[in-house]
């Protein structure tokens, strides 16, 4: 991955807006500058365009959409930035919070309206941090059908994805300014491609160990779930050509995928009272911190795995969700009649599992919190028949990155923006702050498409001045 020199090179072919990356950000971006007039291409490296969006569970956080007003949702961006400031401890920058959480629910109703991508708003539990029902996900919640909806957007709309295009290098000149792009083919050979303004959408480097190393060190040992593309080329080129990086040791983890299958167990059922108990049958946190934050913790517990308990009415609400119904297909959910059960299948030690749910049934009674912190409703402890699953803890993707302003445009350390580069999703700073703590359940997949809107109509701005600036030459 390098920055060639632009001077004396040329393009046979030039495309006005170049997206690298085929997930959410780059067909938000591609759906976003085709709307705003210019021609554009995305640039895919695998087959088939995947990555980290297939692998989520689809669902975009958003305020003030049509579904949830209708539904009479008190929510408002204020509320929605204030949530994201307490999850993260004040680390995330609030401005861009706030502006990200405007967007956000302009942004469902427009992939809807203009584009036919219906997302529908999830009212049947409320995610761990978020103070209002804002999610939104599609049928079946999964991201591997929201992909789909949104590669058929693209479609609609007559953009070109090429797909086994590994994008290599950017040409670039003195001042930053990219001029064009050389990829390679699966059969090796390289093509090049000209451009007026370029949308990084590559996502983050959760796919290269030595990047997890350097910056996230406390879960490089894990297991990595997320998209194996994601090497940080972004933020290699971004870097050599002068822009600056913030929050790179934040990542999105998960403490509950199911072992050995490396399926994402929805944490819904965690919100319905679940717990996490090691092998000792011992809880360790307060699981309604969030499934981030439990990456490494599960990761760091005897063996790595721990295994998750819930019970029948809170397998009522997993079922909602396709990668759950997959978990229960392969036969990873154990089922128990009585707490004797459970440790039989499990092989936790039943005096230590009978314990743990006592203390759980008095803080419920209390009404205080537990040792841990966490707070228990009466109607929130378990009650036979138990489920069970083994889980382990995983990287699924990086949420530090290229520091962009609220114009998707990248940034030099400095403040100013490099002329015509812009970046979404994973390849720039999210707004997760630092580490994994401050990751809020659907803050992957909001400022992919968000930012990934503001970088294709910015891109199409650029790629529309510089074809005014040569007309008048």
């Amino acid at each position: 991955m390098a920055i060639l020199p632009a001077e004396g090179t040329s393009f046979e072919v030039t495309i006005p807006v170049v997206v690298i990356g085929g997930g959410a950000t780059g067909l938000t971006a591609a759906l976003a500058a085709h709307d705003a007039g210019a021609e554009v291409i995305v640039l895919e490296r695998d087959a088939v365009p995947t990555g980290s969006t297939s692998l989520s569970s689809g669902l975009i956080p958003a305020v003030g959409s049509r579904q949830q007003r209708a539904a009479g949702i008190d929510d408002s961006p204020e509320l929605f930035a204030a949530d994201i400031s307490r999850k993260t401890g004040g680390t995330a920058p609030h401005e861009m919070a706030l502006q990200v959480a405007r967007a956000s629910g302009p942004l469902v109703d427009w992939l809807a309206d203009s584009h036919g991508v219906a997302l529908d708003l999830v009212t049947s539990f409320l995610y761990p941090g978020h103070s209002a029902l804002r999610m939104h996900g599609p049928e079946g919640l999964t991201g591997a059908h929201l992909q789909q909806m949104l590669l058929a957007a693209v479609a609609r709309a007559d953009i070109d994805v090429v797909t086994g295009a590994s994008v290599q290098d950017l040409y670039a000149d003195a001042e930053g300014r990219v001029h064009g792009v050389r990829f390679r083919r699966p059969d090796g050979a390289l093509e090049t491609l000209g451009c007026k303004a370029v949308v990084l959408a590559s996502c983050g480097f959760a796919g290269d160990p030595e990047m997890v190393r350097c910056h996230i060190p406390e879960i490089a040992d894990a297991a990595c779930c997320g998209h194996l593309s994601n090497t940080g080329d972004a933020v290699k080129w971004g870097v050599a050509l002068g822009a600056a990086v913030a929050d790179m040791d934040s990542y999105q983890g998960h403490g509950s995928v199911a072992h050995p299958h490396s399926i994402p167990l929805t944490w819904a059922v965690i919100t319905q009272g679940g717990v996490l108990l090691n092998s000792a049958g011992k809880r360790f946190s307060n699981e309604m911190l969030g499934y981030s934050e439990h990456g490494a913790r599960v990761a760091a517990q005897p063996g790595g795995t721990v295994w998750d308990v819930f019970d029948s009415r809170a397998e009522a609400v997993g079922m909602a969700f396709h990668d759950f119904r997959e978990v229960g297909k392969l036969g990873a959910i154990k089922q128990a009649d009585t707490i004797a059960e459970l440790a039989a299948v499990t092989g936790m030690p039943a005096d230590a599992v009978v314990a743990e749910f006592d203390l759980i049934a008095e803080a419920a009674a209390s009404g205080k919190p537990d040792r841990f912190g966490r707070r228990f409703s009466p109607a929130e402890v378990l009650q036979p028949p138990y489920r069970a699953v083994r889980v382990s803890g995983a990287l699924f993707h990086t949420q530090g990155g290229l520091v962009i302003d609220t114009q998707a445009r990248v940034q030099r350390p400095d403040g100013s923006a490099l002329p015509n580069l812009f970046a979404g999703g994973g390849a720039a700073r999210g707004l997760s702050g630092t580490g994994s703590g401050g990751y809020l359940a659907g803050n992957g997949l909001l400022p992919a498409t968000v930012f990934g809107r503001w970088a294709g109509e910015g891109a199409a701005r650029i790629a529309a001045d510089t074809a005014s600036e040569a007309g008048a030459s």
